[in-house]
């Protein structure tokens, strides 16, 4: 199920807030609890606050803060852009969506309002967010000044751009349309796109398009003179009162908006009558003009007739102020209930709300986004801290990660290595890490030392290992940090920055032991693609594994797929797919499979199957039809590590994609290694998945 849609423009004034209010309404109506975001807003003055969202938030009655309902202001964003960090800009819109998401059934979460100078670059920041929060899309165009051909052109390449990002498209809204083109702009949106896509058009509505007095006055820097409980009257259509009462009055309309110098007395009188007299329409405020005030004679007769009319005077002279007041981008704010309402009823006439609503409610997402699983990662480490050894303290690579591991709060540290050592790298490499922000151990001096060869020598006495041996094997920081973990003196330990993975790895088998009805130590990486996250095993421990070394490599990844929050769909790789292929090799895959289905018959498993079918949906029909994994696996296992560990390095290089592991599993207690070129956004990934294992245990 959805738990929020994305609000996105293809430029400015496209009256994106029609849709905002409307879905606001619809979605009270069909659940409890409804948020609202803005990842980026226009710049505020001190003191301020956001119009649009004080919009939503007051007329709804919203459970929701102004500070927590924004990410960004647009000078916030542009500062960050020209220091380069970009990450964080995303990183901290999802942050700030995802605590909405935990307090609320459903958040409406609503896109940048465009300015015509950065309008592209506008476009390709919200197909992004929409993409790492991950959730579908409506797109909003307006149809004024545009030819028909135009018009779809432009709706046509914004579905294109959120569809090749990955970003489901629910409806498509032409907004602002001639009344009598509503069916051209409707058709000419189905020719080219697909009949799932709701195609919606509303046509352009006085009502909204005209400004408040109240928007006239603060425009236009005027001062209301009467009826200032009013001045959220909303002009109609305007008339300059220049000519003789007698034919003024036969120009005004309803909700006429009067604009008259404000020596008119004749004008002003006759307008203020008329609106008292059944035989003339309303009027909705009078505007004077050249900032002539009425003398106190007139003023006095206007006293008893403007209870309702709000009258306000502007500098300027009467023409000026009328194309002025002509220019005004109107907009709907909290007090402004008519346009409010006039929305919401345009809203519910002009779109299928009722299917709308289910696909909103009924959308399921089609796995995750690297970022938001990133996220998702740091979070939950964060919610149960847990103490990870470092045991190569002495590498620039592992302090760096040490200092962004503690400064994001995701787990507790020690270092293994001479103090000294470790902070002379520390102020020679100008590393922002306080040594009293953790512990640093040396093995050699640590007074757990003898206790911890002892038990060395205990564990491992049936296999010759004498006490002397096991002092030996203590000073090396692998086995001191993988003793650590073992005694409960850690929770786990991340390694192999300078060690090779036997080094690592070979502790912990020896000790630290395979869990309880796990016979292999497998790993597996979590593949950070452009648009999903899926997981390659084994990659990096079993060079010719056994089919059911195979099968127990898939179930244990399919766990760890579950731990992490992504559906398991287990695909056994092969270069065959079905019943098609024979061969030794095929014929393991096939076997494997066969026991994973019997060992677990709840997991959706697929083999033997090749990798194109495995992630393409289009060769999946051909090749296996009818299978539940072929097109959209998540978990993929090769049949052996010269396979595993070349593809998952291909991937990676040729596509961009962020690989985070090894990820060991089957290990009594979390240990996991590192590759010598790690980075430190490696070290810093694998100790987060490191502390989240320890949680599970």
């Amino acid at each position: 199920m959805s738990k929020a849609v994305y609000i996105a423009t293809t430029g400015p004034d496209s009256g994106k807030s029609i849709i905002s209010l409307g879905l606001m309404q619809m979605l009270l109506g069909k659940t409890a609890k409804v948020g609202y975001f803005r990842p980026i807003i226009d710049d505020f003055k001190p003191g301020g606050i956001d119009n649009h969202i004080n919009t939503m938030i007051s007329h709804f009655d919203l459970n929701l803060s102004f500070n927590d309902s924004y990410a960004y202001t647009r000078s916030e964003v542009i500062l960050k852009k020209n220091q380069d960090k970009d990450d964080e800009i995303i990183s901290t819109i999802i942050a700030k969506f995802k605590a909405l998401e935990e307090r609320f059934d459903f958040v409406l979460v609503e896109g940048t309002s465009y300015t015509r100078e950065e309008a592209i670059i506008e476009w390709d920041i919200n197909v992004l967010i929409a993409k790492n929060l991950g959730i579908p899309a409506i797109i909003i165009s307006s149809g004024v000044g545009k030819t028909l051909e135009d018009f779809v052109g432009t709706m046509h390449m914004a579905y294109d751009s959120f569809k090749e990002k990955g970003v489901e498209v629910l409806s498509i809204i032409a907004n602002k349309v001639q009344e009598e083109n509503i069916d051209l702009a409707i058709n000419g949106l189905k020719r080219d796109l697909p009949s799932h896509v709701l195609i919606h058009a509303i046509p352009l509505n006085p009502v909204l398009a005209n400004p408040s007095i109240k928007e006239i006055v603060e425009t236009l820097d005027g001062k209301v003179l009467f009826g200032e409980d009013f001045i959220n009257n909303q002009a109609g259509a305007f008339s300059v009162g220049a000519m003789q009462l007698r034919n003024y009055l036969t120009f005004l309309k309803e909700d006429s908006l009067v604009i008259t110098p404000g020596d008119r007395a004749d004008i002003i009188l006759g307008a203020l009558q008329a609106n008292v007299s059944a035989n003339y329409p309303s009027i909705s405020g009078i505007v004077l003009t050249g900032g002539v005030i009425p003398e106190d004679s007139i003023i006095k007769l206007i006293e008893g007739l403007s209870e309702v009319v709000p009258i306000i005077s502007v500098k300027g002279g009467t023409f000026a102020i009328t194309n002025e007041i002509g220019a005004i981008k109107s907009q709907i704010y909290a007090e402004n209930k008519q346009k409010i309402t006039a929305s919401i009823q345009d809203f519910e006439k002009y779109l299928d709300v009722e299917t709308l609503g289910e696909r909103l409610i009924t959308f399921q997402a089609d796995g995750i986004t690297p970022r938001m699983f990133q996220h998702q990662l740091l979070k939950k480490a964060q919610l149960n801290k847990k103490h990870i050894v470092l045991p190569e303290g002495t590498d620039e690579r592992i302090l760096r990660a040490a200092s962004k591991i503690l400064a994001s709060n995701a787990a507790y540290i020690t270092l293994l290595g001479n103090p000294e050592q470790i902070q002379e790298i520390i102020l020679k490499a100008d590393i922002d890490l306080a040594l009293g922000e953790l512990a640093v151990i040396d093995p050699k001096s640590s007074p757990m030392f003898e206790d911890y060869a002892t038990t060395l020598y205990e564990l491992r006495k049936h296999k010759n290992v004498n006490l002397a041996m096991a002092k030996d094997l203590m000073e090396d920081v692998s086995y001191f940090g993988t003793m650590m973990v073992h005694k409960g003196h850690a929770d786990g330990m991340v390694s192999g920055a300078v060690h090779t993975t036997q080094h690592t790895i070979l502790p912990a088998l020896q000790f630290i032991k395979t869990a309880p009805g796990v016979s292999v130590v497998s790993s597996i990486f979590f593949m950070c693609l452009d648009d999903r996250v899926t997981i390659f095993g084994d990659c990096a421990i079993n060079p010719n594994p056994t089919a059911e070394q195979l099968a127990e490599i898939a179930i244990s990844s399919a766990g760890s797929s579950q731990s992490f929050g992504i559906e398991p769909r287990v695909a056994m790789l092969s270069y065959s797919s079905g019943s098609s292929g024979q061969g030794e090799d095929v014929e393991r895959v096939r076997k494997a499979t066969k026991i994973v289905k019997e060992l677990r018959p709840d997991l959706k498993v697929e083999g033997p199957i090749q990798y194109d079918a495995a992630v393409d949906i289009e060769v999946a029909k051909s090749k296996l039809p009818d299978s539940k994994v072929a097109g959209k696996a998540t978990v993929f296992i090769f049949p052996d590590l010269n396979t595993g560990n070349n593809t998952y390095k291909a991937v990676q290089r040729e596509t961009g994609a962020l690989a985070i592991g090894p990820m060991l599993q089957g290990l009594n207690k979390p240990v996991n290694d590192l590759s010598r070129g790690c980075t430190v956004n490696d070290i810093f990934n694998t100790v987060i998945i490191t502390a989240i294992q320890a949680q599970g245990l």
